[in-house]
């Protein structure tokens, strides 16, 4: 059975910064346990979080369920038939749930009695018809305390959708997801990428995005690159910067292409207690704070 790497992203307006990661690790779980309950094999599937986007990309994924052999058993023979043999109303009731008739059931013989037996060999269902209701109910299940509606539509989501990108491989899914038509189609940065293209195969992902619509979908390189280079940028102006896991989350979580600045202010406002100071810049204005290395803060 052939495999291949399937990728599904939804594109949207600006996600909510502090859920942003947990958004994408839902989605992750909650499309792994779809494929698992569907018998479905696969390999990695790895979770993308950027400003406007949510995405997953699944590697090795089968192209159909395996086909796979049931056994259903039913009534006792002595219940099964009355004294002129005629079906009973539970053996007729058991084979209509099985899609036949009593007299086209089989007999299941053990130390233990005899039953009614009904067996078939049910073929797998394509991978292809399955993606379209897995990835909705997978939306559907996230952990959104607070829905929006957009447009003339009835259509729920965290914040209004743009684009669907489904491809199994390099064919897109057919599909409509929170109101919009599945397509290839990728939007880059507002500013510094292409604001939007398309995508051959899912295997292009997440680079063509990175190339081309200068965006860094993958949440902890973002993330990683930021401290790196704040670190850095401190260490160029003498200081440490303060780089507190949860304002580096958020951070990671506002921009797709992270470049790291250094200001100053004027050295006047080294009066104003660094406890004011540092919970503005942290909270407010989303900076990092830079101390000397005896511990006081610089205006910088």
């Amino acid at each position: 059975m052939s495999e291949k790497t399937f990728l599904v992203e939804i594109g949207t307006e600006e996600l909510p910064p502090k859920a942003l990661r947990s958004l994408a690790e839902s989605f992750a779980a909650n499309f792994t346990a779809e494929l698992d309950n569907a018998g479905l094999a696969h390999g990695t599937v790895q979770w993308f979080a950027a400003p406007r986007r949510l995405a997953l990309k699944v590697a090795n994924l089968a192209e159909a369920q395996p086909d796979r052999e049931i056994e259903k058993r039913g009534p006792a023979i002595a219940q099964a038939f009355d004294a002129e043999g005629k079906p009973s109303k539970a053996a007729e009731g058991w084979a209509r749930g099985c899609g036949i008739t009593v007299d086209q059931a089989e007999r299941l013989t053990t130390d233990k009695g005899e039953w009614l037996l009904y067996r078939a060999h049910v073929k797998g269902e394509s991978t292809e018809a399955l993606l379209p209701n897995m990835v909705a109910t997978s939306l559907a299940k996230l952990p959104i305390p607070k829905l929006m509606r957009w447009g003339a539509s009835d259509v729920h989501f965290v914040r209004p959708v743009h684009t669907v990108t489904l491809l199994l491989g390099d064919k897109v899914i057919p599909a409509t997801i929170l109101g919009i038509q599945s397509d290839r189609v990728i939007r880059g940065h507002r500013f510094m990428g292409e604001p939007e293209f398309t995508i051959d195969n899912a295997d292009q992902y997440p680079e063509i995005l990175r190339e081309r619509g200068k965006v860094i979908a993958d949440y902890a390189e973002r993330k990683a690159k930021i401290k790196a280079d704040a670190e850095e940028a401190a260490r160029k102006i003498g200081g440490n910067a303060d780089l507190s896991e949860s304002l580096l989350e958020e951070v990671a979580s506002l921009v797709e292409w992270p470049v790291v600045l250094t200001a100053k202010f004027e050295e006047k406002f080294l009066a104003v207690p660094a406890e004011a100071l540092v919970y503005t810049m942290k909270g407010d204005q989303k900076y990092f704070p830079v101390y000397a290395n005896d511990g006081k803060l610089l205006p910088n």
